[in-house]
């Protein structure tokens, strides 16, 4: 096995797939061995979510040993040049390229056209292609776990959250924690910062900063680095860890994280390529699949909180229960999901409005 190292994301659209063909293109052999090579926003030691792909990248070759080759490019800038870095990795004869952010979906669409004897993945957009499926996580699943969290948790009421871009994901995370924790704790204000952008360390800490400041006990996020968590460490307020478990960034901050598990579909993706199996699709997996996962719980919390916590997650993997269901309501008073019903997929992928409480 090998790879290189050559050295984002996501505004989230509606679930359609755009542009099929009738006919699926069909690999001419199974193949004794696949080249995959995969494009990143942000650096491989973010500790976010670029490094949870290379996790999975890692575990692909881990699995698969010599039957496999990897590459990757880090650091990649959304727009021009993500179509130029993905040409030439399908260039370069990778049999298979995962693109990892949705501001690369336009720029993948182009190149697979253009490559049609190339397989593409592409990580959380929604246009498909005869040789380019689409797969994404259901992150807010996590968030209505930790909001629950932060209902029991906090002392203020007050709770910060550093974002990324005002686009459908942030504002679905958004909603889906303030409305768990406004569950155990009514009079709860969910207060925001942008920073405009995935990963900025320093954006991300004076963000934290200023919400202790305006008297927030714990911070949560929608960003990248431990920056946050770090600041929380400092300033003796809980917080949560976002893609990865950063619990070793701030010991007795870190009460848990929300973890994007991608190995096990990046080692299915790759062994239907060698078994000559391969299709498009569009996939969005949460916790029942495993592709959300919780970190470790801070023992900090006791058993009730856990146990509440616990009780959210393993409801959402059983189907009792719903992040969005019904009734709820914008700012304004305007019934977005009457009682009775939840929230359809393309009404999450495409959220423009706050929930009460929610101050961005």
């Amino acid at each position: 096995m090998a790879h290189l190292g050559l050295s984002r994301r996501h505004l989230l659209g509606v679930a359609a797939a755009a542009g099929t063909a009738a006919s699926l293109p069909r690999l001419a052999r199974a193949r004794d061995k696949v080249k995959a090579g995969f494009v990143y926003v942000g650096p491989v030691g973010d500790y976010g979510w670029t490094y949870q792909h290379d996790v999975g990248r890692k575990a692909v070759e881990e699995h698969y040993g010599d039957k496999v080759e990897t590459s990757y490019v880090e650091n990649v800038a959304e727009g021009p040049d993500a179509e130029r870095v993905i040409q030439q990795l399908a260039r370069a004869g990778n049999d298979i390229v995962f693109t990892t952010s949705f501001g690369f979906m336009n720029p993948t669409v182009k190149v697979a056209e253009r490559f049609p004897d190339v397989m593409f993945e592409h990580a959380t957009g929604y246009q498909t292609r005869p040789n380019l499926a689409v797969y994404n996580s259901r992150f807010y699943e996590g968030r209505d776990v930790i909001g629950t969290i932060a209902g029991h948790m906090s002392k203020t009421g007050k709770v910060g959250y550093v974002a990324s871009f005002p686009i459908p994901e942030v504002v679905m995370g958004i909603n889906a924690f303030q409305l768990a924790m406004r569950k155990i704790r009514p009079d709860s204000e969910l207060k925001v910062v942008w920073v405009n952008s995935w990963y900025d360390p320093g954006k991300e800490a004076d963000a934290a900063k200023t919400l202790i400041d305006q008297g927030c006990d714990i911070i949560t996020q929608h960003t990248d680095s431990p920056a946050a968590l770090q600041v929380c460490q400092e300033r003796g307020v809980y917080g949560f860890g976002q893609a990865s478990d950063m619990q070793q960034f701030a010991p007795e901050a870190h009460l848990t994280a929300i973890v994007d598990d991608w190995a096990p579909y990046y080692i299915e993706r790759v062994g239907l390529m060698l078994e000559d199996r391969w299709e498009t699709h569009n996939v969005w997996h949460g916790f029942k699949e495993g592709h959300v996962q919780m970190a470790p719980y801070n023992p900090v919390m006791g058993e009730e909180v856990i146990a509440a916590a616990e009780k959210i997650r393993i409801g959402i993997i059983e189907g009792t229960h719903h992040t969005f269901a019904g009734p709820i309501a914008n700012q304004a008073g305007e019934v977005k999901v009457p009682e009775g019903e939840n929230a359809s997929d393309e009404m999450l992928l495409t959220m423009d409005w706050y929930v009460d409480g929610v101050q961005a």
